[in-house]
């Protein structure tokens, strides 16, 4: 695929503020999914936004690999669906429609890998379907964990209070020892690299 057209959608989104995910994040899933030496049958992504990192994603893809990603704005969706056109990968990347904290329990395939950016408040419940949904080997991503260095300092103001609380609940859980193998990064808005303890 041709680095212009990623570079393309990356600068569109940036100058219209779509949140997408940063390079020294990217760089360090580049280097995560390397170290695993196979490509990935199946992505799962809880947060489409304008396609750009499910488009990133695809070159962690086996030959016959497929993500499915998830977005309920709905002009987000059809730039996606654009982009992945122009990036000519109709047939890797399927996006969904919808609320994902709905449509997540209707999914049964399982993942090799997800990655989690979306509403910072249902962070929790994306943890436990994700985990539902994850093969014995797989690995969870979770994007903006530390959020402006608000979760992991005493903030308590009254704006972001509810996502910032459900944030430490997420890295309370993912930091638990006796289930999950877990890394917290602070690369980009904090990155979270999750494996289950089977």
């Amino acid at each position: 695929m041709k680095e212009e057209i990623i570079e393309q959608i990356k600068k569109e989104a940036l100058d219209d503020h779509i949140p997408i995910i940063m390079d020294e994040s990217l760089m360090v899933m580049d280097e995560v999914v390397a170290k695993r030496n196979k490509p990935f049958e199946r992505i799962l992504e809880i947060g489409t936004a304008v396609g750009y990192s499910a488009i990133c994603f695809s070159k962690f893809l086996s030959e016959n690999g497929k993500i499915d990603t998830i977005e309920r704005d709905g002009e987000r969706v059809q730039k996606a669906k654009e982009n992945v056109q122009k990036a000519g990968l109709e047939q890797k990347i399927q996006i969904y429609e919808g609320d994902a904290v709905e449509l997540l329990p209707t999914l049964n395939d399982t993942y090799d890998m997800v990655f989690i950016d979306a509403a910072k408040g249902k962070y929790p419940i994306f943890l436990q379907e994700a985990c539902r949904m994850l093969k014995p080997d797989g690995i969870i991503f979770a994007d903006n964990v530390l959020y402006k260095g608000y979760v992991r300092s005493d903030y308590n103001k009254h704006k972001q209070r509810t996502a910032v609380r459900h944030l430490r609940e997420f890295l309370a859980e993912v930091e638990n020892p006796e289930k999950y193998h877990t890394e917290v990064l602070e690369v980009g808005d904090g990155l979270a690299i999750v494996q289950l303890k089977r």
